[in-house]
């Protein structure tokens, strides 16, 4: 634990503006952020924003341009251009309910709307807006893999809902031993697995 906090000093500043910056997007920014999210299961966090960032370019989306876009930035391309087609319509029903100060109820409401999201993808997208307060987790490898190191789960796994919810409560549990804010954590472990402060 000496270890985790040492690393964390040495990164905090960073880590705070970076997430000082996610509460301080415009709407068009979340909407890409939204995008970015969609596009990350299973993919490469760089190449899936450079994806977005050429989309953002377009003048309109459409099912050809989308395609030619993510074919070779993205895993599973095919689904995630008809997702992405999707996106808007489903935008319009997530933005009135932004804010909604019950974090968890506002995940679960994501995470049900958006073809694409499940709890992670819900989590990492208000995560990256501003809006997950410390108060749920981005289950991904790199936080599976930092609560195995510690001895916090057994194995890297996210096997169900309940599952889920079990580990991300595992993980803010520590985050308070750590007294490291559980957002500021977890962006943390994915610098030091990926050399940058990203999202």
């Amino acid at each position: 634990m000496e270890n985790i906090k040492q690393n964390y000093n040495l990164s905090k500043i960073k880590i705070q503006s970076r997430l000082k910056d996610f509460k301080n997007l415009s709407e068009e920014e979340q909407f890409r952020e939204f995008m970015f999210c969609l596009l990350t299961p299973q993919s490469n966090a760089q190449r899936c924003w450079n994806a977005v960032e050429e989309l953002s370019k377009l003048k309109q989306l459409n099912e050809d341009s989308i395609f030619n876009i993510l074919k070779t930035r993205t895993r599973f391309h095919i689904t995630k251009t008809k997702r992405l087609l999707e996106a808007k319509n489903s935008w319009e029903k997530i933005k009135s309910q932004l804010n909604n100060k019950n974090i968890k109820e506002l995940r679960q409401f994501v995470a049900e709307t958006v073809n694409g999201y499940g709890l992670k993808e819900a989590s990492h997208f208000l995560r990256n807006i501003g809006k997950s307060n410390n108060q749920i987790a981005i289950l991904d490898r790199h936080i599976l893999r930092n609560l195995q190191k510690n001895n916090i789960i057994k194995e890297p796994k996210v096997k169900n809902k309940k599952a889920y919810k079990e580990i991300e409560n595992a993980f803010l549990d520590f985050a308070d031993k750590l007294e490291i804010p559980a957002d500021e954590l977890d962006l943390l472990w994915w610098s030091q697995e990926n050399g940058e402060i990203f999202k």
